[in-house]
């Protein structure tokens, strides 16, 4: 009884000053939260403030506050800030249009944003009840206080600082980020006792300080699932991007116990991508955060166990268990193994970029690096759907974005409404025939020396940024011995594999492939190599990340 009055008397507040929106946000939150808790409605940032002091007055409760970003007068960021003065243990979210999204990212930093919903936010089901649902769970467990987000000090021009803040930002681990030469940064090294010789520095949400850490003592440290539960298991998945969620899914919706290793975090390359608008289901596009939410979201919902920050390092069969051993040396048994482990991105071998990898370099979209680029020149090499993606997202605020394409045209590489998208945006160029061939920097890039393809002539050209996506090689050394890999480390299967190994000849198969006999209903060993029809014609190093 006293949990049902207490609900009573908690709010969600809702705020726009689009009547006709405010109206519809309403409506779809008491169709779902009404018989629990009061929705209350503003249309201005003013009069939601004034709303929230008198609720505080009587002792109500504010669990959720949704607020829209653009606003007169007072944007949903600055009412948020205010907002968080009156109910500090509200969780808060933002209502943004897609080209606002920037705005709500920096929004995390400023109001320690819990979300942020894209408008139109239809169908609620999908979209927007699952997120207040989380948040109102964890409002609940929370007793009503504001949960401390972790911190990050580190140097700007610094790749461990970046390999951490980006590590966080892909496992969806809220972060707020202090520069380590200002005041608040240097309060924060002094409460830990640290002279910034030694950076990063991660002060989790429970104060515990770590120097330097590494992924999986972060992943330990800030909540994320490393260790699994059990010895056995039905289905073991190697691999978190959008093929081993899949699997994952599907294994635990059918009953298996599964669990789901990832040695970074999941979602892989496509959950690193501002934007897939060519995925199955999504007519209006979606992010690769976005999908990768859901997909984990929906794995857990079906009971597989999801650990991160886990490196495979070997496979073997022991009777009818596949044994995975991980890095530390432990291992893990299943009746089978599903290897999705994907691609890595290949390493562009001009002069210099080994050392400014992470200052100033980046391999993919690099999606915390975004802010940062605002007002300056950005360049991005690579031809393929994922530049496109990259290129598309970094214009919104860069000054100038510059595609730098050994090929001749972005047609043989790039999806149709990628180039359109390109060709419609005044401050992306493609430079097509040009190659990197030196960046310089001392601890940050500084210049570019590209040469032109055809004759030969070198320029040097200012760059603080360059991101790129040259092609992918197979993550499969460390199956070397265990299963059956050609020649560029693509692991053969179906057809491609007879019973000794050789790759067969066409119409030519015959017989069983006893080494690889089922002994689990689902199939013992399971690996995908279909690459998409844009990719089929390419070799395998040169292919782009999936999706």
């Amino acid at each position: 009884m006293a949990q049902a009055a207490e609900s009573a008397r908690t709010v969600i507040m809702t705020v726009d000053d689009d009547p006709g929106v405010s109206r519809a946000v309403a409506r779809d939150l008491r169709r779902r939260y009404g018989e629990s808790y009061r929705i209350v409605r503003a249309e201005s940032g003013e009069s939601a403030l004034d709303a929230l002091r008198e609720l505080k007055l009587r002792g109500d409760l504010v669990a959720v506050i949704l607020a829209d970003y653009r606003m007169p007068q007072m944007n949903g960021i600055e009412f948020l800030e205010q907002a968080l003065d009156v109910y500090p243990g509200a969780r808060r979210v933002l209502l943004t249009a897609y080209a606002d999204t920037d705005a709500a990212i920096d929004a995390i930093n400023v109001v320690d944003l819990d979300h942020y919903l894209l408008k139109p936010w239809d169908p609620p089901e999908e979209k927007l009840y699952p997120v207040l649902d989380d948040l109102l769970e964890a409002w609940r467990t929370s007793d009503y206080r504001p949960v401390p987000a972790t911190k990050v000090v580190g140097h700007r021009w610094s790749a461990r600082s970046s390999d951490v803040r980006e590590f966080l930002a892909r496992n969806q681990v809220p972060y707020r980020w202090y520069s380590a030469d200002t005041p608040e940064g240097l309060r924060l090294l002094s409460a830990a006792g640290q002279d910034g010789q030694r950076l990063p520095l991660v002060i989790t949400a429970e104060g515990n300080v770590l120097v330097e850490p590494e992924p999986a003592e972060l992943a330990a440290e800030v909540g994320l699932a490393t260790t699994p539960t059990a010895d056995f298991y039905d289905l073991v998945v190697i691999g978190g991007g959008p093929a081993g969620l899949g699997a994952a899914v599907y294994g635990a919706s059918e009953g298996l116990r599964t669990v789901l290793v990832e040695r970074s975090a999941t979602g892989g390359q496509a959950g690193q991508s501002s934007r897939i608008e060519n995925y199955l289901g999504f007519p209006d596009g979606v992010s690769g955060a976005q999908l990768t939410d859901r997909a984990r979201r929906q794995a857990g919902k079906f009971g597989a166990e999801i650990l991160t920050a886990r490196e495979v390092t070997g496979l073997e069969v022991n009777g009818s268990a596949r044994v995975v051993r991980f890095a530390d040396g432990s291992a893990v048994a299943a009746h089978a193994v599903i290897l999705a482990t994907g691609v890595s991105y290949r390493q562009l071998e001009a002069p210099g970029t080994p050392d400014l990898t992470g200052c100033g370099v980046y391999y993919g979209s690099a999606l915390t690096e975004a802010a940062s680029c605002q007002g300056h020149d950005v360049y991005i090499v690579g031809g393929a759907n994922s530049a496109g993606q990259a290129a598309m997202y970094l214009s919104r605020g860069a000054k100038s974005v510059t595609l730098l394409v050994r090929g001749g045209s972005l047609a043989a590489s790039m999806s149709y409404y990628l180039i359109q998208q390109i060709n419609e945006t005044e401050n992306i160029s493609v430079r097509t025939g040009t190659v990197v061939e030196a960046a310089h920097g001392s601890d940050h890039l500084e210049q570019l020396t590209l040469r032109d393809t055809e004759s030969g002539k070198t320029e040097l050209v200012d760059a603080q940024w360059m991101f790129v996506f040259i092609g992918a090689a197979p993550l499969t050394d460390w199956l070397d011995g265990s299963v059956h890999r050609d020649g560029r480390g693509f692991i053969l299967s179906g057809p491609d594999l007879t019973p000794d190994g050789t790759r067969p000849r066409a119409g030519s198969w015959t017989g069983r492939r006893t080494t690889w006999r089922p002994t689990f209903p689902a199939c013992s060993w399971r690996a995908t190599r279909a690459p998409s029809p844009r990719n089929a014609s390419r070799p395998p190093s040169e292919r782009e990340p999936w999706p």
